[in-house]
């Protein structure tokens, strides 16, 4: 799963590397929870061959995908990862997966290995990429209407099997998407979701460091810079099997309407 992640990256690396019309300053965001505002990356208008302009844009959604056809979202799950494996074909999924896919940008995501023994307290990690700043995470997102006419963009992140660097820690990571790929993952026009198959996998080993941190993480109102402080790493236990997209420990979520 992916439950919290931050961005750090200031505005001109996020539209260099992104291929983004001009962004407004991006605040650092060291805690990005659940029911929060996130930025996301759309396709663009197309542009004429030859053109300089960039091709994409930004926008703001709420982490915690809402299908269209939900009528009360009170009764209805807050779904903020899709499994890359079932999305293509799970009804919550699949029409964002044919029409709505999106990159979220982070400079990495925090885990939990949860121990074996009973009662005792797990270890948190930020995971980040070994080099560089920032990185594309999968995404899907959704425009819910409620029954009064008003609309909520809402979003969820992707997520595969871990790979060998991260499965000590959780058996889920998010889908990443390298710059290469941005254009063939956003084109909803010409890509079906067969066609970007191959690129909802695990990244490379090697590609994300994790770094032990405190549990101050659990809390969404510790979003200060002192939650990526690295600290001793506790024994390494046999991580107790997770289960689903349920949020972190303390996670104190609001709620998302």
């Amino acid at each position: 799963m992916c439950g919290r992640y931050a961005l750090l990256a200031k505005a001109d690396l996020a539209e260099a590397y992104f291929d983004l019309a001009e962004l407004d300053d991006l605040p650092e965001r060291y805690n990005i929870a659940p029911t929060q505002p996130i930025l996301v990356v759309v396709a663009g208008e197309r542009q004429a061959p030859g053109s300089n302009l960039p091709e994409r844009r930004a926008m703001l959604l709420r982490w915690g995908f809402m299908p269209g056809w939900v009528k009360d979202p009170r009764e209805f799950p807050l779904l903020i990862n899709a499994r890359a494996e079932t999305a293509i074909g799970k009804a919550s999924f699949k029409a964002a997966m044919r029409h709505r896919r999106i990159l979220v940008p982070a400079s990495g995501f925090f885990e939990w290995r949860r121990p074996a023994e009973k009662g005792a307290k797990a270890q948190a990690y930020f995971i980040r990429p070994r080099k560089g700043e920032i990185v594309a995470f999968a995404g899907l997102m959704e425009t819910w209407s409620s029954a009064d006419g008003s609309e909520v963009d809402t979003g969820a992140i992707l997520t595969t099997a871990a790979n060998s660097d991260i499965s000590r820690i959780h058996d889920r990571m998010p889908v990443v998407i390298r710059p290469e790929d941005f254009s063939r993952w956003l084109d909803c026009r010409t890509q079906e979701p067969r066609d970007v198959a191959d690129l909802m996998k695990p990244i490379d080993d090697g590609f994300f460091e994790a770094i032990p941190v405190s549990d101050k993480v659990n809390k969404v109102a510790n979003m200060g810079p002192d939650i990526l402080d690295p600290v001793e790493e506790r024994a390494e236990e046999a991580p107790e099997k997770n289960k689903g997209t349920e949020a972190p420990p303390s996670s104190d979520q609001l709620s998302l309407f």
